[in-house]
């Protein structure tokens, strides 16, 4: 199993789902701003979340500072690729 997919197992641990006054289900992952999912069922949203999370994921590595979960750490340690590197000619 890949670093990233074990931080994305991980991180669903830490998924709240919640039903909605409507009856639907909203659910988020505890420690992160930003990704959340709803669907009419529980699994449903539950999946949904999972898949919002991974390409949330994506787009944060770019930018933020991750958490560690479980001594799992995906951060770069702040070394960003200023440009390109050219790949074959």
């Amino acid at each position: 199993m890949s670093l990233l997919t074990e931080y994305i197992e991980q991180a669903m641990c830490w998924a709240k789902i919640e039903k909605t006054e409507d009856g639907r289900y909203f659910g988020s992952v505890e420690g992160f701003q930003g990704p959340w999912a709803d669907g009419d069922a529980e699994d449903e949203c539950l999946k949904e979340l999972r898949s919002v999370f991974e390409e949330w994921l994506i787009l944060a590595l770019r930018d933020d500072e991750l958490p560690e979960l479980e001594g799992l750490n995906i951060n770069f340690g702040g070394k960003r690729c200023q440009k390109p590197v050219p790949v074959g000619n």
